[in-house]
């Protein structure tokens, strides 16, 4: 049973703690020892939000070191861009391709980076990054909100485990209004990789 480590990054109301739930509770039914740190900073008010999952046969701390992160989830660009240094040599950067201008960059203080140079900054360790346009593809759905499930379903195909282990957790955490929609929007991410 390897170790597997991510990092989940993004702005509040992306959804990223529901992901970082879904993803622990996921490594618990597949069998792995599974630790989770999180850290919210303002994330009611747009705030950066990460969260460390981590699994393994025996996982003694819930936060990853530098140079050991195998999986980046950025469910926004510039929040991606923020982990070069933790990400371990030939892993996959998995990105949102949406940009929430921090406050800086609104009252002209700072510029927001082009995609091509987070893409280079990730791209320093990480051995792939896959651009998703995840908010569009939920627009589509009909609801922002499933942001996160569609990261994680294209997430999923790189990890392994059962399909039906995945779409049961996902439907276990999400409210059950939102379970058909949640559900579509999972197979949505695997569909994207897929094709």
């Amino acid at each position: 049973m390897k170790k597997i480590d991510f990092i989940l990054t993004g702005v509040g109301g992306q959804g990223t703690i529901l992901a970082s739930n879904v993803l622990t509770e996921v490594g618990l039914a597949l069998g792995y020892d599974v630790k989770k740190a999180e850290v919210l900073g303002m994330s009611q008010r747009g705030g950066t939000v990460e969260s460390h999952v981590r699994w393994g046969e025996k996982v003694y701390s819930p936060l990853i070191e530098q140079g050991e992160v195998d999986y980046l989830l950025g469910f926004e660009m510039l929040e991606a861009g923020r982990w070069p240094l933790y990400i371990k040599k030939g892993a996959m950067a998995i990105v949102n391709r949406y940009r929430i201008p921090p406050p800086a960059v609104n009252l002209g203080k700072a510029k927001y980076p082009r995609e091509e140079e987070v893409e280079s900054l990730l791209k320093t360790a990480a051995g792939r990054v896959l651009w998703i346009d995840a908010m569009k593809i939920a627009g589509d759905l009909g609801n922002p909100a499933v942001v996160g499930v569609i990261l994680l379903g294209v997430l999923s195909l790189q990890v392994g485990g059962a399909l039906d282990t995945w779409l049961e957790v996902v439907k276990r955490l999400v409210p059950a209004k939102y379970q058909e929609l949640n559900e579509k929007a999972f197979l949505t991410g695997r569909e994207i990789v897929a094709a």
